[in-house]
């Protein structure tokens, strides 16, 4: 009799590990900075009408700088493509609860996961109008703006259709212009520094009540929404390099160089440009890199840095559909998908399907506005992705104590309680129908999936296959 498998030690054999600590650490850090902190100011200094809004920022460190532990074990030990599929299917049972959860998954990150690339196409349509007015208009993109936008997702598209050889190197280079385009923007914006401006806050702008609550909840979401990404590395686990060590250090680094990052180019922005110069937001937002820009150097200066922030905007959506479109991929050739998505291409050995599919969402949701993308993204991942890992390595922790772990979560269980609890802090403060849409698609979610185990006959209407974890591993 065979022994059933380790949780998520399997490697799925057409996908090679390419991906090194600099890779990784790329691929992360240009997915985090990508144009999140350009495009998301105003909205954040909306949020609570004024600087005070950057207090949101701390509660999304807080928030984000836990779960980076959550993600590091669970990565470590278990480095397969897919990421948080393999950690919610072994930390509920793959044959029982587990595949519940892992379907789920997959299914909201169908849509959620186009919801984030699509913000980088809004992004880099905002920066484009400075440069080519018209592109955007009051109401959203214009017919111009809705063409640019179709050919760049199409563009990333196919810079993705190759192997993983050449994508590493691509990567890498995404990431050094994003690096220069920040540092320029901090150095421009500490040089030129007001505190005056940075901390013009308007009358009563600390006074607690429901309404300041309500809020630092939206600011901190956005802040939450700006550092997605610490983890894309456990997407593509198959492909990295000795993952117990790499996958742990990527995300760590990452996340702490963002923060730093993230308070610097904010205190850069608002503290020469006059936060009531784009407050109450418009959609779209205002490019205020440009606008920093302009005011020290002038228009020319300024359009050469918008052409950076472009080249940062394409970076960041390009590490997300690399890491995303592995996700359905990983799922459906474990049996936990809709077989579909499990093809290869015919002789680049890469997910062709799932790619193809998640770039043609991304385009389509791109029309949406700002706004909506980033809180319909952040209501559908919170309950299954975020709330759900936090739950698996628990789970796993007590019922998988033989699971080789080369990294431990510092102070367990600490950080996936303070995670925890800053998840059901932001899902509990955002509108009502926002919890209603996130409540509907996992409804619709789980109608499907009894479509699907009824017609594949498994969990829960018929054994299927053996369940391939021992019973003290399953969520029974």
């Amino acid at each position: 009799m065979n022994n059933p498998p380790t949780p998520g030690t399997e490697q799925h054999p057409h996908l090679l590990r390419r991906f090194g600590l600099l890779q990784a650490t790329a691929l992360n850090m240009t997915n985090m900075i990508g144009i999140g902190p350009f495009i998301t100011i105003p909205a954040l200094m909306s949020a609570l009408n004024g600087p005070q809004a950057m207090v949101g920022w701390l509660v999304a460190v807080l928030i984000t700088v836990p779960d980076a532990l959550v993600w590091s074990e669970l990565g470590a030990a278990m480095p397969g493509s897919g990421g948080s599929y393999i950690y919610l299917r072994d930390g509920f049972g793959r044959e029982t609860f587990g595949r519940l959860m892992a379907f789920l998954f997959v299914w909201q990150f169908i849509l959620s996961g186009p919801l984030e690339i699509a913000s980088g196409y809004i992004g880099f349509a905002q920066y484009l109008n400075y440069l080519w007015p018209g592109v955007t208009t009051k109401n959203g993109l214009s017919p111009a703006g809705s063409a640019v936008v179709v050919c760049l997702g199409i563009l990333c598209v196919a810079l993705l259709y190759r192997r993983i050889t050449s994508i590493g190197k691509i990567a890498v280079s995404l990431w050094i212009g994003t690096l220069l385009t920040t540092g320029a923007v901090i150095v421009t914006g500490a040089l030129h520094f007001n505190p005056r401006l940075a901390f013009d806050f308007p009358p009563e702008g600390f006074k607690f009540s429901l309404g300041f609550l309500l809020g630092l909840g939206a600011a901190t979401r956005i802040g939450v929404y700006d550092y997605l990404g610490y983890y894309d590395v456990c997407f593509i686990g198959d492909e990295v390099k000795d993952p117990g060590r790499v996958i742990p250090r990527s995300i760590l680094i990452s996340i702490l160089g963002v923060a730093l990052i993230y308070i610097a180019i904010n205190f850069s922005i608002v503290g020469v440009v006059p936060w009531r110069q784009f407050v109450p937001a418009t959609d779209p937002p205002a490019p205020v890199v440009s606008l920093l820009m302009e005011k020290i150097y002038g228009a020319r200066v300024a359009g050469f840095f918008t052409l950076m922030v472009l080249w940062t905007a394409f970076g960041s959506v390009f590490a997300l559909l690399l890491g995303y479109s592995r996700i359905p991929y990983a799922a459906a050739q474990d049996g936990y998908f809709f077989k579909v998505f499990a093809r290869l291409h015919p002789t680049k050995n890469f997910p062709h399907i799932s790619l193809l599919v998640i770039g043609t969402i991304s385009i389509v949701c791109s029309f949406l506005s700002l706004q909506t993308v980033i809180d319909a993204l952040l209501a559908t991942r919170i309950l299954v992705q975020f709330i759900g890992q936090v739950l698996a390595v628990m789970l796993l922790r007590k019922r998988a104590p033989e699971l080789e772990r080369p990294y431990r979560m510092w102070l367990y269980p600490v950080p996936a309680l303070t995670a925890l609890a800053g998840w059901l802090f932001l899902f509990a403060s955002a509108d009502t129908t926002l919890k209603n849409y996130a409540a509907l698609t996992l409804l619709l979610g789980f109608v499907f999936f009894l479509i699907w185990s009824r017609y594949t006959q498994r969990w829960p209407f018929g054994s299927g296959l053996k369940a391939s974890l021992p019973e003290t591993q399953c969520g029974d």
